[in-house]
């Protein structure tokens, strides 16, 4: 084999990445005690390909496992559940359409505090449509906007998925997003989004149909700005569902060489009980290497209702979370 064929052929090999991910966590609920837990926060390996299926036009695929649980192996079977699995198509003039579970559009344009974080926040996003079954298209850039579209196919006799945040007692958050079944006729929600960019602004609006849902469906309406000067930035963001909740949330970015600190305030007000909660998270990460961070991160979270946080058997309304970790990826 020559030299351009065996580097043709590497070219052509599929890339496999991951990650190890480690938290230390001391969590405290007032009136309900305190805990310190050593964590897997999330580890995963990948593998992703993309070849060129004519001028202009690509083929790609993305099968992305986690549930490794690499803190502890006697709780670990190996990896043994699926984060993302998805084929598509890019083109120069059409974009992109894929197809498999995958972060959906609205939760990538619109769910920008909660994503940031790597211990996460208790306050995500009030909409349900999940990250299965998804078929999903993003336009190009038309002078700075960029539509994109999502929808869910929940066949008939097949269970319809959707996201709920929930108590998780083995997340190091506490809380953890859930992919939830629920039985019926086929369904078809779908999201809609729309993001202009231009110089150092960034604004996107979205809508799930959540019709998907075993209860209330009404629409979930997001709004995300972003304003970015050089080594800081900003992000706002606002989401609605009428008779479920209100999210407003702010955070500010500052980069420092291979230093990042982090502030955000998130607030979620209760359509049906009024009872407001809210959570600041202060963030300190470190770059060792290309391949290697480290980080602080604080939470300090609230609520009107007296039984919001349970921890050892008791509840509570005021939670506050203290956690270091590393981070390696390839």
């Amino acid at each position: 084999m020559s030299a351009s064929e065996l580097a043709a052929k590497m070219d052509s090999m599929p890339s496999v990445y991951g990650n190890i991910q480690y938290v230390l966590k001391h969590t405290n609920v007032d009136g309900g005690g305190s805990e310190v837990e050593h964590a897997d926060n999330g580890s995963t390996l990948g593998v992703k390909h993309d070849h060129q299926i004519a001028p202009g036009i690509t083929g790609f695929f993305k099968l992305e496992l986690e549930g490794i649980n690499a803190d502890d192996k006697s709780s670990s079977s190996g990896i043994d559940s699926l984060d993302e699995a998805y084929i598509g198509v890019r083109g120069d003039h059409f974009g992109q359409i894929w197809v498999g579970s995958d972060d959906s559009v609205y939760e990538s344009a619109i769910v920008k505090i909660g994503n940031f974080h790597e211990v996460g926040s208790d306050i995500f996003g009030n909409y349900e449509t999940g990250e299965g079954d998804l078929v999903q298209y993003m336009s190009p850039s038309f002078g700075g906007v960029t539509l994109s579209a999502a929808v869910q196919v929940n066949g008939d006799g097949e269970s319809a998925t959707s996201t709920a945040l929930v108590a998780d007692p083995n997340s190091p958050s506490g809380f953890a997003l859930e992919e939830q079944s629920t039985s019926g006729e086929k369904s078809y929600p779908y999201q809609l989004v729309a993001t202009y960019a231009v110089d150092a602004l960034e604004v996107s609006v979205g809508m799930d149909s959540n019709d998907g849902s075993a209860g209330n469906n009404e629409n979930s309406y997001g709004l995300t700005a972003t304003y970015s000067a050089g080594d800081f930035s900003v992000i706002g963001e606002y989401q609605t569902r009428k008779d479920v909740n209100d999210i407003v949330g702010v955070m500010g970015v500052y980069t420092m060489g291979a230093n990042q600190f982090a502030l955000s305030y998130q607030m979620l007000e209760d359509d049906a009980s009024g009872d407001k909660k809210d959570t600041v998270i202060l963030q300190a990460l470190h770059s060792v290497s290309d391949h290697m961070y480290v980080y602080f991160e604080g939470y300090l979270s609230g609520s009107d209702a007296a039984n919001e946080y349970s921890l050892e058997g008791a509840s509570g309304d005021e939670q506050s979370i203290a956690a270091v970790g590393a981070v390696y990826y390839f």
